[in-house]
């Protein structure tokens, strides 16, 4: 069906950059809105930041400013530019995306990618 997988996670230091890239294969149609979530230690998943087909972008409040989301249509993929980062960023790191298929809207989960930022 639809698989999504991320990648990109690591280690780094607070102040320091990473990028996390989320992938799509699998058959569809096309993919609408794309989103970052993340869930730290014995905290509930929290959305980080959307992003819309047409490229429109919201973030929550705890990254705006530091983090940036976009997508590459043509290789069905969203990426998470994290810079700035802080230590309260540690957290595994998930995507989604609504995926467009015949038979409707299919909404999976990536399987996470952690990041850790060490202060």
């Amino acid at each position: 069906q639809v698989q999504l997988v991320e990648s990109g996670g690591g280690l780094v230091q607070a102040g320091g950059s990473l990028r996390l890239s989320c992938a799509a294969s699998g058959v569809f149609f096309s993919i609408n809105a794309m989103a970052w979530y993340r869930q730290a230690p014995g905290k509930q998943r929290e959305l980080v930041a959307t992003i819309t087909s047409g490229g429109t972008a919201n973030y929550a409040d705890s990254v705006k400013g530091r983090f940036t989301i976009s997508r590459d249509n043509a290789k069905n993929t969203v990426y998470l530019q994290m810079n700035s980062l802080k230590a309260e960023d540690t957290a595994v790191y998930y995507c989604k995306a609504d995926v467009v298929r015949y038979s409707g809207i299919y909404s999976p989960w990536g399987q996470g990618t952690q990041v850790t930022v060490s202060s």
